[in-house]
């Protein structure tokens, strides 16, 4: 009996490698944000969350931006493998604003983004995270002239170690910022 193979090369390649569309990301992000903001509340769901937000209540732009905190986190540590923590902190009205009543609630989301080393790639993926979120935002929530809903600082080693500008909160007593993503 006479047995015949034939070989056949076959080529496989893997489809090439893309950083995320930032676009689709920040609705993502968005989508979380709205259910987790209705879970906390109890309330029926993303619209009545949407609803929440336009109106301006305290609580669901709080819980709303916990939620893009942690995921903004989340996506930045995943693509750039020098960001160690991320941490959300409020920025306190100067004692004059409060005493003439000159505090509004900013639409700003205060971030401070640990790394090993600043890269210019890192300031780029922020500013394009950055202005796909404020259009999903703004859309959302009734605010067309919202420029800026991230407002991140970014922080290395020698920041924190010696202690110099945003650096010096991570040992702050007073003004101790909350760490909504680590690199494990």
């Amino acid at each position: 009996m006479t047995t015949m193979t034939k070989q056949t090369k076959v080529e496989i390649s893997a489809p090439p490698l893309r950083a995320p569309n930032a676009n689709s990301t920040a609705e993502d992000v968005m989508n979380k944000a709205l259910e987790f903001c209705a879970r906390k509340m109890g309330i029926l769901g993303r619209e009545d969350a949407i609803i929440r937000l336009q109106q301006g209540d305290h609580r669901a732009c709080e819980y709303c931006y916990y939620s893009i905190a942690e995921q903004v986190g989340a996506a930045l540590g995943a693509l750039d493998e020098n960001v160690k923590a991320v941490y959300m902190f409020e920025c306190e009205a100067t004692p004059e604003d409060l005493c003439f009543g000159e505090t509004k609630t900013s639409p700003l989301l205060h971030l401070l983004v640990w790394t090993h080393r600043k890269t210019e790639a890192l300031n780029s993926l922020v500013a394009m995270l950055d202005r796909a979120l404020v259009q999903n935002f703004a859309q959302l929530v009734g605010l067309p002239q919202l420029k800026y809903l991230l407002d991140v600082q970014i922080i290395d080693d020698a920041d924190v170690t010696e202690r110099t500008g945003y650096g010096a909160l991570l040992h702050s007593l007073h003004h101790r910022p909350l760490k909504v993503w680590e690199h494990i």
